[in-house]
Formats: C-alpha cells, structure tokens, sequence
C-alpha cells in the first residue's frame, strides 16, 4: 500500500502565476460540439502549397535528416535576405544578421530573454498577441500596456506611447499588421514615433509575420526607416504567407550582437529548426511567391465580404489593412466580449475570440478570423445576423 509522500510546490511562483490561455477555453468548448462554424483560428486554411511540400518529401528521400548550422541552412537565410531587401527594403547579413527558429514564437521568445533583466519594463501594443505578456513575465520582465482603439484604426499614437515609458522601460513589442485587429502602421505614422524611440533609445521588438498580408499597398517595416535598424529585432516566418503553420519555421533578424546573445539561448534550447522544415521554406521563398499571391488575393476578397456583412447585421468594424482577422465591435449589443462569445457559440454554433483575451483594449470586440471558406463565413453571418435579431 503506497502512501502520497508530501512534497514543496514544484512549480514556480512565476509560472503559476500565469493565465492559461483565453483562446483555448472557446476552442476547447467549440471541439466538445457538433455542428460548430470556427472564426477562431488564426491559421490559413490552406494547405501548404505542393512545391514546398514536395521539396520536403524530396530532402528526405535524399536522406537530408541530420542537423543544420544552428543558425540555420545558410542557403536559406541567403534567400531570406533577398526577400526582404526585394520585398521591404530592408537588408540584413544573412551569415551575422539572420537567425531561423522553431517558428517566429522562438524568435519572441530569445529576443525577449536575450535583452531583459528582471524588472525591465516592456511596452506592449494592445490588443496584442496572447503570448507576449507571458513570455516577457518568463523573462523576468514587466509589461506595460498601450492602448489602440478602433476609433484611430488600432494604431499606435505618440502620446500613447510617451505617456507610458519611464526609467525602467528597455523595450517596445507590437505585431502590425496586427493580430487580432488587422491594424497597420504607414511609414508616415511610424516616424512620428521615431523621436520618442530615439529620445529614450528603446529597443523595438517588431512582430511582422502578417506583413505579407497587407492589402492595397506594400507593408512598412519600421526597421527600414533611418536609423531604426540597429535597434529593431525583426521577427517573421512562414506560417501565415505561406500556409506553413505546422512546419513550425520562423526567423529573427537583428545587429550581430543582438543576434549573437539570441543564438546562444536558440543553441541551448533548440539547437536548430527541423531540416525538412527548412528545405521546404527555401522552395518558398525561391519559386512560392505566386502561390502566398494567390492566397493573399483570396484573403482579401473574403475581407470584403465579412466587413460588409458585419456592418449590414449591425455591428460596427473597421476595414483590416492586413492580416485575416476582422475585430468587429459588439457593445452595442450591452454584452461584453466573453457574454457575446459564449451566447454565439451556444445558441448559433458559431466560435469567435472574446477581444479581452487580447487585452482590456479588446473589451467589447471579437476577434473572427476570415481565414475560412466563403461558404463557411456565409453561414456564419446568417447565425450571427440571427443572434443579433434576437438581442435587439
């Protein structure tokens, strides 16, 4: 007969401190029921084009299974210095500037843990992605959040941001085009933050793995602008333009001491992304531009269509410049973000993000991801519209 030995709480205070995630409870109550029409996952609904799937299959038929560089196939970070000097222009030494991760949550990850020291304060862009107040937490940093509304299309204001740094801040960490609003930043907007960046010589973390979803006009990386590249940590990947999501391939780029601090975390915990992933991104990037081009082009076309039926069931939202997300508004309905939610996915079948999980910013918003078929989003907006008929 076992008897329980008593034992010291194994878990640290940090970790216990953190909140499971808010996306997993819907999605978890969403899987439990039949019938459900999913607008939560922020995923393509793609299946990764076949040239990147067969350069895959083809390394490994030819045995390519062992390890890379750590810093990655230098072909590929070759090529990932192209695209972004082609595509955004902004350059960076593939053999000193360029680091591939297990997917651009790696590359937060390191960037975060190479930089902070514990009480480091770090300003966080809401709504943001659900990861970055844990992860700065897990890096001994603290965050501290601004505040984007829909009225300023959920972009990042001077004021806002002068307001908020004191002699503790180290660093600033957004994603335009931003997930869960699809708010973008203009080059124009983000030289009015310039001075303040500058003034109090913050280092930017940039999140661009929606970058390539940006509808109507070329993206602006804030590390092309005049002297912001020594001090941006960009980061991006493969999952959202190419469809690439489970390949789990990522990349950060950043000045050579910078990318030296990250790839000695990225050596000790990883070791090196996975080499068919890696074969595959490299088919991407030289002969997949047509197919992310394609896929954008659908993505722009549902955004038309869902902004549309939002505004004619009654709910007020502004048109996304990027990404596959619309943020609608709901209190007009007198329901927050989660009692909307909940009564949608109950009485209609329909799965969307509460907005508060991205942050109190969020509240009175839901995040609906327009990555789904025209057939699906139909639906959903005949469910909805029936919901709000009843709430009105």
């Amino acid at each position: 007969m076992s008897t329980q030995v008593k034992v010291k709480n194994r878990l640290s205070n940090t970790v216990q401190s953190l909140k499971p995630s808010g996306i997993r409870r819907f999605f978890d109550l969403a899987a439990s029921m039949e019938g459900v029409i999913s607008l939560g996952v922020g995923e393509p609904d793609f299946v990764t084009p076949w040239r990147m799937r067969e350069a895959s299959i083809s390394s490994l038929e030819r045995g390519h299974t062992a390890y890379t560089s750590n810093a990655g196939m230098l072909p590929l970070r070759v090529e990932i210095q192209k695209y972004l000097e082609e595509r955004f222009s902004v350059s960076y030494h593939p053999e000193t500037e360029i680091l591939v991760t297990v997917g651009a949550s790696e590359a937060i990850d390191i960037a975060l843990r190479a930089i902070l020291d514990p009480g480091d304060e770090v300003l966080v862009v809401e709504p943001c992605y659900v990861s970055y107040e844990p992860v700065i937490r897990l890096a001994g940093g603290v965050p501290v959040f601004l505040k984007t509304t829909m009225e300023n299309q959920f972009k990042l204001t001077p004021q806002e941001l002068e307001t908020h740094i004191t002699s503790r801040t180290k660093a600033i960490i957004f994603c335009y085009p931003n997930n869960p609003t699809g708010g973008t930043m203009t080059a124009e907007e983000w030289k009015t933050l310039l001075p303040i960046i500058e003034k109090h010589d913050l280092m930017v973390i940039s999140d661009e793995i929606y970058a390539e979803l940006t509808y109507g006009r070329m993206h602006d990386s804030i590390a092309a602008l005049p002297g912001m590249k020594d001090r941006t940590i960009l980061i991006s990947g493969f999952s959202k333009a190419f469809a690439m999501t489970g390949w789990r391939l990522g990349y950060v780029c950043a000045s050579p001491d910078l990318l030296a601090g990250m790839l000695k975390i990225h050596q000790y915990t990883m070791l090196c992304a996975p080499t068919m992933a890696q074969m595959a991104a490299l088919e991407a990037l030289r002969h997949g531009r047509s197919d992310m081009e394609r896929m954008i082009e659908s993505y722009r076309q549902r955004r038309n269509y869902v902004v549309d039926g939002f505004r004619q069931i009654g709910l007020t939202c502004h048109e996304p410049d990027g990404a596959f997300y619309a943020f609608p508004s709901v209190a007009s309905t007198g329901l927050s973000s989660s009692e909307f939610a909940e009564k949608l996915l109950m009485e209609e079948k329909v799965a969307v993000v509460p907005g508060d999980v991205f942050g109190e910013s969020g509240q009175g918003h839901i995040r609906c991801s327009y990555a789904t078929s025209m057939d699906q989003l139909k639906k959903a907006l005949e469910r909805m519209e029936r919901l709000m008929g009843r709430l009105s």
